[in-house]
């Protein structure tokens, strides 16, 4: 039998000599695979230099270079570090494989047209710091990006320069405090309701505001006399995720928009759940003043390997003249240039944003045309099909109409001594990334799927058919689900723990 003399955390078995069996498949894959770190071989190099230049003069002086005892890589070849990095690459789970159905995270299919063309040679090599006169292709891109968002939510301005959805909280936050600075005014508070996505606290602190929480209804909506009751002079606005996190379209936001303003504060849309209703609802006419819309979710640019994304912050009327500078503007002539808002709070990053992640939003959007408010329909469509075929076996959140996703909660599963946990890993078992867990926080042991436009109705029926047999198993008392999942390459490990004493360096002992 093939072993390997170290013991590993995946909870694999030893023999008595305390070795773990390598898992092999019939192609010969390992299935347990080390850290790079754990390959090395003291002296052994990815590499060749010609050894007839050492003697050659640079100029870098000898206190800035390292001793290579304390650089701390790994010392392996060129072939040993790509299979290294091929096979991990195998174990992962991406939006290619199959359905990835996590709630209010918009998982789609990235189209391979916004690949091909944003790997063009004068786009992917197009520099940041290049003269206006030699960018017009650049700044043409997102000069109409900024055009067609304008235009698909109904608002007056836009920003592309935050990198993701948080930055683009926290951007929104520093326009709605330019406006009342503008003022005079140091409004310190901001309502957030318990229904809300963790950024936006979390957005609001980085800030320098103060959090207050509102409840929310049984239906699951923003409660408007708790709304009514925290509107002191000291709340700069809300925030309020619409549709909201238990899938639901806030039906009173106008109302809760007129109730702001009458006190001078501000709506904040969080637009992470705009793939609902894109193409089909107007922010201008909801009264919203400032909202951030993730690229990397409605518009399908890539998630995931830490980034890069992007956010488009969309303004009212009231906060366009603090917008960060600077935008992308059209002259008589046709040509392009920068400017920057009249009392702009500066750049919030440096260039005009993420311009790989601005174009494939592009993209997009032009490949669609006319027909945006399809996604939205399509979105909604197969979030009510995996509720339909569900409603039985889990217990529905709300008694409202789902919007692009649907929340169950665990009061039918508990009952038979099982997890949320428990479905989650098992669904790895069967296949499946799990769908969003114990979120939101409103909803006890909250289960939250969004399919997207991405998946076809037999994707759908088929994860559906999943999700019932493991309620079934549930129902039977099946202890094997209590310890799943039995097929993956790490099986259930103590997240406490690894949470708690999280061991982040290879030379952390």
């Amino acid at each position: 039998m093939l072993t390997e003399e170290r013991v590993t955390s995946t909870g694999a078995e030893t023999n008595e000599a305390g070795q773990v069996p390598l898992s092999v498949t019939r192609n010969g894959q390992i299935y347990e695979e080390p850290l790079i770190f754990e390959r090395s071989s003291p002296g052994r190099v990815g590499f060749s230099f010609p050894e007839d230049d050492e003697s050659l003069e640079h100029e870098v002086a000898g206190d800035l270079l390292r001793d290579a005892d304390d650089i701390h890589l790994p010392e392996v070849s060129e072939p040993e570090v790509v299979r290294h990095f091929t096979r991990l690459s195998t174990w992962n789970y991406g939006i290619d494989l199959n359905l990835y159905p996590l709630g209010s995270c918009s998982m789609k299919y990235n189209p391979r047209i916004n690949e091909e063309i944003a790997a063009l040679p004068h786009f992917k090599d197009a520099h940041p710091a290049m003269p206006v006169a030699y960018s017009q292709d650049v700044l043409k891109v997102t000069f109409d990006l900024q055009t067609m968002i304008c235009q698909l939510t109904d608002m007056p301005a836009v920003t592309l320069q935050p990198a993701a959805g948080a930055h683009g909280e926290l951007t929104g936050l520093f326009l709605m405090q330019a406006y009342h600075k503008k003022k005079g005014e140091q409004r310190k508070v901001i309502l957030v309701p318990d229904s809300a996505h963790g950024t936006n606290p979390a957005s609001c602190t980085l800030a320098g505001y103060d959090v207050k929480e509102l409840k929310s209804t049984r239906q699951g909506l923003l409660d408007l006399e708790d709304l009514k009751a925290h509107l002191t002079p000291d709340v700069a606005g809300l925030m309020i995720t619409n549709p909201n996190t238990v899938g639901v379209f806030e039906t009173n936001i106008r109302a809760i928009a007129d109730l702001l303003h009458e006190n001078d504060s501000l709506l904040y849309m969080d637009g992470a759940n705009y793939n609902a209703i894109i193409g089909q609802a107007s922010l201008g006419e909801m009264g919203v003043d400032v909202s951030h819309l993730n690229l990397h979710k409605t518009f399908s640019t890539p998630h995931g390997g830490g980034g890069p994304g992007g956010a488009a912050v969309v303004v009212s009327d009231r906060l366009k003249d603090f917008l960060p500078g600077p935008q992308v503007m059209q002259k008589d002539d046709g040509s392009y240039d920068l400017a920057s808002a009249k009392y702009s709070i500066g750049r919030m990053k440096s260039g005009l944003g993420h311009f790989g992640v601005l174009l494939r939003a592009c993209i997009f959007i032009r490949s669609h045309g006319n027909q945006m408010g399809a996604i939205a329909e399509h979105a909604v469509l197969n979030a009510n099909i995996v509720r339909k075929n569900l409603e039985e076996h889990f217990a529905v959140a709300s008694d409202n109409d789902s919007m692009h996703e649907v929340v169950f909660s665990d009061s039918k599963q508990k009952k038979t001594g099982f997890s949320t946990m428990d479905l989650a890993k098992a669904l790895i078992d069967y296949g499946y990334h799990p769908p969003t867990v114990y979120f939101p926080l409103s909803v006890h042991g909250a289960i939250m799927i969004e399919p997207t436009e991405s998946e076809s109705p037999e994707t759908l029926d088929h994860f559906s058919e999943v999700m019932k047999d493991i309620a079934a198993r549930m129902q039977s008392g099946d202890e094997k689900l209590s310890s799943a999942p039995h097929r993956a390459f790490v099986t259930r490990i103590d997240e406490a723990t690894a949470a708690r004493n999280p061991v982040l360096n290879y030379f952390t002992k």
